[in-house]
Formats: C-alpha cells, sequence, structure tokens
C-alpha cells in the first residue's frame, strides 16, 4: 500500500512510498484511510521544526478519516463504519492522568502519538487502530470527518473552560477568538453553539474567512493586535494563533473574571517587551485565569463528532479549501492563499 512517510528529524526526508500492508491485532480495527488532514503540526515534522527523532522511517499524519475493513467480534464496529482514530496513547507507566484515561493531560511526558511521537500515524491507504481508540461518526459526516481531530482540540478547550468558569457563577455572554484558521473557526461554532456572542479576529481582509464567521453570526476583525477589537471586553479569548503580542494582550483584555484559553503553539525565540507586574496586576485584581489545551482524548473525539453533527454541513465543508490526492501530497505542506483546511484523500 502507499503511505505518506517522513524521517523524523531529517529535513526533506517527505516521501509517498510502498510500505507493508498492517496487519490487524485481535483488539484492531483494520480500516481504509479516506482523508488526511494536513496542520501547522505536520508542516514542522516534515521541515524538522518540531518532533522526536527516530532510527526509522514513519507514517505522518494524525488528522484521520477512514471506514472499517475489519472487526473483532463483539467490538460494536461493523465493515461499513465511518471511523477517526484517536492520536495520543498512554504512557506505560501511567501518571495520575493517564490512569484516569486522560492522557491529554499526561504529568510526565512519557504518551506516544500517532503520526507524531514514536507511532506511526494514519497518513496511509490503510491503517489498524485499536477498539478502544477509534470513535464512531455518524455517516453523513463523511465529507468532513477529517475535522474531528481539531474539533477534539477546540472541544476539550471550551470543556475546561466551562470547568473553570465554574468556580463561581459563570454565565459568559462572549467570545473572542484570535485567529480565523481551523482552530479558530472551529472554536467559533462551538462558541455560537452554546449562544454566545462570538467575535473573531484576523488578519485577513476578506474572501472566505470573514464570510465564514458573518455565515456563523459572528463578528469578524481585521487586525494584527487586539486594538482591531475596539472596547471589546469578552468574557472569553480563545488565543488561537501562538503569536506573542496577541497572547499578551489577551491577559488583560477579558471582562471580570475573565478566561484566556491559549491553543497555538509558539515558535521559540522571539522576545518582546513586557509589563509583567502591570500583566500580574490585572490578572489578580479580576479573578481571571489564563490557561493552556492542547490535544484531546476519546471524550473529546465523541464530544466533536456530536458538534459537527449538529452543524451545517454546507458551512463545514467551506473548511475544507483544498483536496489533493495521495501523489500530491507535497503541496500540502506548501501554504496556499485562501487555505483554510488542506485534505490529502488517500
Amino acid at each position: 500500500m502507499r503511505a505518506l512517510t517522513w524521517r523524523p528529524g531529517v529535513q526533506g526526508s517527505l516521501a509517498v512510498e510502498e510500505v507493508p500492508d498492517p496487519a490487524p491485532k485481535p483488539d484492531e480495527l483494520l480500516v481504509r484511510g479516506l482523508a488526511m488532514g494536513v496542520c501547522g503540526t505536520d508542516r514542522e515534522l516534515a521541515a524538522a521544526d518540531f518532533g522526536w527523532p527516530s532510527e526509522r522511517r514513519m507514517i505522518l499524519g494524525h488528522e484521520s478519516l477512514g471506514r472499517v475493513i475489519e472487526a473483532p467480534a463483539g467490538s460494536g464496529f461493523s465493515p461499513g463504519d465511518l471511523v477517526v482514530g484517536v492520536v495520543r496513547r498512554p504512557d506505560p507507566e501511567p501518571c495520575p492522568a493517564c490512569a484516569r484515561d486522560e492522557f491529554d493531560m499526561c504529568r510526565n511526558g512519557r504518551y506516544t502519538e500517532r503520526g507524531i511521537k514514536e507511532l506511526d500515524g494514519y497518513g496511509s491507504e490503510r491503517w489498524t487502530v485499536e477498539t478502544g481508540y477509534a470513535v464512531p461518526l455518524d455517516p453523513a459526516l463523511e465529507p468532513v470527518g477529517v475535522l474531528i481531530e481539531p474539533a477534539s482540540v477546540v472541544a476539550k478547550a471550551w470543556q475546561h473552560i466551562e470547568h473553570i468558569g465554574s468556580r463561581a457563577g459563570f454565565e459568559p455572554r462572549s467570545v473572542l477568538i484570535t485567529g480565523a484558521g481551523p482552530i479558530g473557526l472551529l472554536a467559533a461554532l462551538l462558541g455560537r453553539q452554546r449562544g454566545l456572542e462570538v467575535h473573531v479576529l484576523d488578519q485577513v481582509a476578506g474572501g472566505l474567512k470573514p464570510e465564514l464567521v458573518t455565515a456563523l453570526g459572528g463578528t469578524y476583525h481585521r487586525g494584527s493586535t487586539l486594538d482591531a477589537v475596539g472596547d471589546l471586553r469578552p468574557d472569553v479569548i480563545i488565543e488561537a494563533t501562538g503569536t506573542g503580542r496577541l497572547i499578551i494582550d489577551a491577559m488583560t483584555r477579558t471582562a471580570a473574571a475573565g478566561i484566556v484559553c491559549l491553543t497555538g503553539v509558539s515558535s521559540s525565540g522571539a522576545s518582546l517587551p513586557v509589563d509583567v507586574e502591570g500583566i500580574n496586576r490585572a490578572l489578580v485584581l479580576t479573578n481571571s485565569v489564563v490557561f493552556g489545551s492542547v490535544n484531546g482524548n476519546q471524550h473529546h473525539f465523541r464530544l466533536a463528532a456530536d458538534a459537527l453533527a449538529a452543524a451545517d454541513l454546507g458551512w463545514l465543508e467551506r473548511l475544507i479549501t483544498r483536496r489533493l490526492p495521495l501523489e500530491r501530497a507535497f503541496e500540502a505542506f506548501q501554504p496556499g492563499t485562501g487555505d483554510v483546511k488542506v485534505v490529502i484523500d488517500l
């Protein structure tokens, strides 16, 4: 079978090549790969800007979608089922979080991840997945099911926002999302599903991104700093760019007892003048919270599947701006003008 492979830590090693067909273990599904989403993490892995070195070539891909070919008896799955695979696995000697299947909150860093850290990913014509890490999808989601993984990241972020808010009376009315990529737009979708007033900030002047925000009933702001949103003081800010200036500004721009969730992964090395004392004063005197969130467990994948099933399918389909066949996979690693989500058809 064909697969998209790379050698972790080696620049220019991305390739489409023939690899052996996978052989499912007794507790695994055999799945025909349908699609693989490409995100910034994949591009950083391919460029050797991120990742864990390996002595072997590995299969890339953590945003998955496939159809079951074979399933163990009594697993609850049947041939033909539409599924996605969870990305992370707990460490072999579970920390307290991993022992509770909350491996997205691993405390010791010994987790592994499909297509990212130590485990082959889902970017192949066939793949296997343990039944406990496979999430079934409504067949109607086939055109957009590859969005489940990024949606799971957002579902976890919202779950934790609401958990933190529950420390006191929390009735949020508004959310500001910085960044209108897949994570930002899916965060906006889940915000609207919660009945919130949604604001999205991005640098793009026109085209698809503002249209998608408007179609949700949200307000789009163009700019590179929070000055673009005027005197808006949202109850929640979800930062999805990893841009230093936006991160710093977000910490002091919420309403009282506000919550800032950081989901964007920053590049290292940039330095900015920061009024640490001013940030501390603002956070302390308003009882505000800043926290980071990444990855998701099975529960978050199921929440994501429910959220996408409740969304407008046409809106979700517009998020996927390019589809490429596997033989043209390299093009997915070169961002194009107007891209939101690029998908490789397997």
